[in-house]
């Protein structure tokens, strides 16, 4: 399970939002551009941490949860209270391993 957290959206033009891809990552304008061409503006949501902690696998899950079904993309964790609980209990533990992104600067634990 990750935990990342993110600072706020930075709303532009395309084109701006393609710059910052670009200067993140070497390569990544392009195709940030080709995914938000036509629109007026676009989103990044800078990423400023990243913890990693250790999973649980379906099957733990569904023992702490009874039904469920591994999400196909993202879950509003509070529309799913059991869910919320067993996550914030994994998150106060120590994490594997985490990364804090400051600007250009990337530390890694």
């Amino acid at each position: 399970m990750s935990v990342i957290d993110l600072a706020p959206a930075i709303v532009d033009s395309p084109e701006r939002i393609a710059e910052i891809a670009e200067r993140v990552r070497q390569g990544n304008g392009s195709t940030v551009l080709e995914y938000v061409e036509g629109l007026d503006q676009a989103f990044a949501m800078p990423v400023r941490r990243i913890r990693e902690y250790p999973g649980l696998s379906v099957a733990e899950v569904r023992a702490e949860l009874g039904r469920f079904h591994p999400p196909q993309g993202y879950v509003r964790l509070r529309q799913h209270p059991g869910l919320l609980r067993l996550c914030e209990r994994i998150a106060a533990g120590e994490p594997v391993r985490e990364m804090a992104i400051d600007g250009e600067h990337r530390r890694c634990a």
